[in-house]
């Protein structure tokens, strides 16, 4: 063991970095036994299988293919029909028959990769991302070896039905091949990647997403066991996962006041309402950038975002169908000079 072991051990501790922790443990144990410390090197082996943990073993000098990430707490809204799809995800891999392979497409901010984080927490598993950046390579060929190798290292797995690993925005190792400009390398590539799904161990989960699913390799869709649409969200749908995400906001943002009604009357002069993702971000914003003791900036911030106008006309407002406190709470005119400008 050397001093950098040493030093590595107790700088992921103090940086909580429990994958990094668990690999320099790794690395420890291998040296011991290769020093012929054989007992030791298995007690050490021991205590991370019994941890349920993977650490991807690589070689030194060598670069990860994974990204674990943490599985979310936080409420999801979904679609009745989108909900019942995930419901029969998590009771398909329940029954352990080999349905382990899922594909998640939509447009960006529909809610699929927050899905999966959803799903990791509901198995109980352990979320690992695949990291593209280390996978695609420059050199010819060397992106199929990568995926080769990433494969390899999946299958290695002490504990795979401790496993969900995640293809985020798989398309960039899976286009179409006839519509590649480079034919050959992505051939090459989504043919590793073709392999690689019909050799995986059944116990592992698989979820891939996609925005470009009209692009994807016909050959790798077949190899999902299910693919599901995340496009599927109603105006309506859209309105309740916008309230769901102001009640959430407004509890970390005790100042702020809340009027769903007025808020719905808001979203509702969009012809098209973002998808949660862009929900999100309209929603977060105008409550963070709302000001302190002023209970309805944000929806005023709201209102300005979503019409896009700078400056709030009284009439305008009236004939969308706004009432006289509505108004009042939108502007900061009070209540009887809106009333007597509007008579006006």
């Amino acid at each position: 063991m050397k001093k950098k072991n040493i030093i590595n051990l107790i700088k992921y501790y103090s940086e909580k970095n429990d994958t990094g922790f668990r690999s320099e443990a790794y690395e420890i144990a291998k040296d011991f036994d290769t020093s012929g410390d054989y007992q030791l090197s298995e007690y050490i082996m021991a205590l991370l299988s019994n941890a349920n943990t993977f650490i991807p073993q690589m070689s030194e000098g060598d670069e990860s293919f994974f990204r674990r990430i943490e599985q979310s707490q936080e409420p999801l809204p979904l679609p009745e029909a989108i909900k019942e799809d995930v419901i029969g995800i998590v009771n398909a891999v329940g029954h352990n028959a080999g349905i382990n392979k899922f594909l998640f497409q939509g447009a960006p901010g529909t809610g699929k990769t927050e899905t999966v984080k959803q799903i990791a927490r509901i198995l109980d598993r352990e979320l690992y991302m695949v990291d593209f950046d280390v996978i695609i390579d420059c050199k010819l060929g060397q992106t199929s070896k990568n995926i080769a190798a990433l494969f390899s290292e999946i299958n290695k797995f002490a504990h795979p039905e401790k496993i969900i690993i995640l293809f985020d925005e798989i398309d960039a190792i899976a286009l179409d091949r006839t519509n590649s400009n480079d034919l050959r390398e992505m051939g090459r590539a989504t043919s590793s990647v073709l392999k690689g799904m019909d050799n995986l161990n059944e116990q592992i989960v698989l979820i891939a997403t996609t925005n470009l699913f009209d692009s994807f390799d016909k050959a790798l869709i077949r190899r999902f066991d299910s693919t599901i649409d995340f496009n599927r969200y109603s105006r309506e749908d859209l309105l309740e996962v916008a309230e769901m995400l102001l009640t959430g906001y407004l509890n970390k943002f005790k100042f702020a006041g809340k009027n769903v009604r007025l808020f719905r009357k808001i979203l509702e002069q969009m012809k098209v309402i973002p998808y949660p993702g862009g929900l999100k971000n309209i929603i977060r914003t105008s409550i963070a950038f709302s000001k302190l003791g002023d209970e309805y900036d944000y929806l005023r911030r709201l209102y300005h975002a979503v019409i896009g106008e700078d400056k709030t006309d009284l009439k305008v407002l009236q004939d969308k169908g706004f009432t006289v406190r509505e108004i009042e709470m939108l502007t900061g005119v009070s209540k009887s000079q809106v009333a007597r400008e509007l008579k006006e």
